[in-house]
């Protein structure tokens, strides 16, 4: 299943509401279970966004849905990546 990681920032009204944030974070996971994604790791972090995290779902429309959905709450704002494992490198090809 592809790997996705999730980066976030939290909106005014998510940052006034913060006290909330484990159980919106509870709901977020369980959300994930109903569509077949799993949350591997949410870190709160420093600098530029408040929160990273990984999932893995089955495939980039499952992914959108989940943090579409989140972001129509207004708490927070992402920014998603799809993760690709480095390769060996190779050589260009002529």
């Amino acid at each position: 299943m592809p790997t996705y990681i999730v980066l976030g920032h939290f909106t005014d009204q998510g940052i006034r509401a913060v006290r909330d944030s484990l159980k919106r974070e509870d709901a977020f996971r369980k959300q994930c279970e109903k569509v077949g994604a799993q949350v591997k790791d949410i870190y709160r972090t420093m600098g530029r966004y408040d929160l990273v995290a990984t999932i893995e779902a089955p495939d980039d429309v499952t992914v959108s849905s989940l943090v579409y959905s989140t972001g129509a709450l207004g708490n927070i704002r992402t920014e998603t990546l799809r993760r690709s494992r480095a390769g060996k490198p190779r050589r260009p090809s002529s």
